[in-house]
């Protein structure tokens, strides 16, 4: 029997993804855990594994294609001792080849109907499902490959991956308008994006405003800034170029106004003294053991900072908790996200149960973290969830700043840098190294005393750090 291998969902909220190489070609033998693909999603390239042995029989889909969605058919297997060839007949056309073989004799009457039906599609066909989400099978009529898949205007149809669909219905762009350069003609991606980029294919409006919507659009002129093309209008054609934006920008974009639009945020700022933090960490780095000729740790101010974070949530649990409109979840873990810069965007790795784990497993998992998020190697599960976050922003030299919150997190702590600054001691001017934090906070459910609450406690760790180490 012929296995298929289909576009695995790599997270709860993946609909469609980029199949962005093949590490194995047509004849090759793979077996269970072998990897053979790379898919890429907006903020991570995953692999793909084998969960058979076989040999690859066809790869459905060519690497580089853009919008594949979840439970596509994207290549056939072989199973040992059957016919490649056989057997990606057999799974394009939904059929085993004994059944295409049927003598006449025991065909019914209405055997043509049935042969029309049972009729294997051309891989064109194939390929078109796939952009669809599925595969055709026998008694699924296929339609011709150079047939577009939507309506156009004049009754044609279009043939367009569901991303291009989403992000021209975005941009307000005809797909009709549109030549593709993906497949078979299909619109894509960067189809939708040169479209974009050029200022062509913008849909008609939808109807033609009456005098009153006249008045309001001549009263608010300012009204359609938003769109692109009243945004160039204000510049000097030349003195700009258009780069499009990338599956990360967007997404970074779309859930930071979730969050600005749907959280009320609250802000609550407090100085801490570092010196004896900094004290502390130079006698833990002094005493790591080595280990291959380098220390077995080496602590940041960063990695005491997450600890904290998470101790105080722990001691403050009323603030450990996510807002749904039905329930107030309260977390029994501390699981601390921390932001992390990379190449176009930003990510938020998770350190889970921080409030459980000593500064040396910190210390190490965050740097294991940071780089594979740099290389965008870092699995859903890694980055997903989360019970509060952390934005480091001292190491640039910002003395202070507020995030903004990341659902479901209902707590974001914005961390500037330590500087020397005046203080008063005992009624007595004296220099100490100071560094301001802001808490942000989703004020539906972390009212301003309670956010006072885990400042102090943090505040509390950070000045006497030894209490972390017990």
């Amino acid at each position: 029997m012929p296995i298929k291998i289909t576009m695995p969902a790599l997270s709860p909220t993946m609909e469609e993804g980029n199949l962005s190489k093949w590490l194995v070609k047509e004849g090759d033998s793979v077996s269970a855990g072998d990897v053979i693909a790379e898919i890429e999603t907006d903020k991570a390239t995953m692999e793909v594994e084998a969960v058979d042995e076989g040999v690859v029989a066809k790869i459905v889909v060519p690497a580089g294609t853009e919008g594949v969605a979840v439970n596509a058919l994207i290549a056939i297997l072989a199973e040992d001792g059957e016919d490649a060839a056989e057997a990606a007949k057999a799974a394009e056309g939904g059929d085993a080849p004994a059944k295409e073989e049927k003598s006449k004799e025991d065909k019914p009457k209405d055997a043509p109907k049935e042969e029309a039906k049972a009729e294997k599609p051309s891989s064109d066909a194939t390929a078109e499902k796939v952009a669809k989400g599925g595969v055709p099978s026998s008694d699924t009529p296929v339609p011709d490959a150079k047939a577009p898949a939507a309506p156009k205007a004049d009754g044609e149809r279009i043939f367009a991956s569901p991303l291009a669909r989403r992000l021209a219905k975005e941009a307000g762009l005809d797909l009709a308008q549109l030549s593709g350069t993906g497949p078979h003609g299909r619109i894509v991606k960067r189809d939708i994006e040169k479209a974009e980029s050029e200022g062509v294919g913008k849909a008609a409006p939808a109807a033609k405003p009456d005098a009153g919507q006249k008045e309001e659009a001549a009263a608010a002129p300012m009204a359609k800034a938003s769109s692109e093309e009243a945004i160039l209008k204000l510049f000097e054609e030349g003195s700009y170029e258009l780069v499009p934006h990338d599956g990360m920008r967007k997404t970074i974009a779309k859930r930071l106004v979730e969050s600005k639009q749907t959280i009320p945020h609250f802000y609550v700022t407090v100085d801490c003294e570092l010196d004896a933090l900094l004290a502390l960490r130079s006698q833990l780095n002094k005493a790591a053991p080595v280990k291959n000729e380098k220390p077995a740790y080496k602590l940041s101010v960063n990695d005491l900072v997450i600890k904290a974070m998470a101790l105080a949530l722990r001691d403050v649990p009323d603030a450990n908790v996510s807002w749904t409109d039905s329930n107030m979840v309260v977390h029994k873990h501390v699981d601390v996200g921390v932001a992390v810069s990379i190449p176009g965007g930003l990510i938020t790795p998770i350190v889970r149960r921080a409030d459980e784990k000593p500064l040396s497993v910190i210390s190490n998992e965050m740097k294991d973290l940071g780089n594979r998020a740099r290389e965008k190697k870092l699995k859903p599960a890694e980055y997903q969830g989360g019970t509060t976050a952390v934005s480091n922003m001292g190491m640039m030299g910002v003395k202070d700043f507020a995030a903004v919150i990341n659902p479901p997190h209902a707590s974001i702590l914005a961390v500037g840098a330590g500087e020397k600054r005046p203080v008063v001691k005992n009624d007595e001017l004296a220099i100490a190294t100071v560094m301001s934090v802001t808490l942000s906070t989703d004020h539906r459910c972390v009212d301003g005393a309670l956010a006072a609450e885990v400042l102090a406690a943090f505040k509390g760790y950070i000045e006497n750090p030894m209490s972390m180490l017990v």
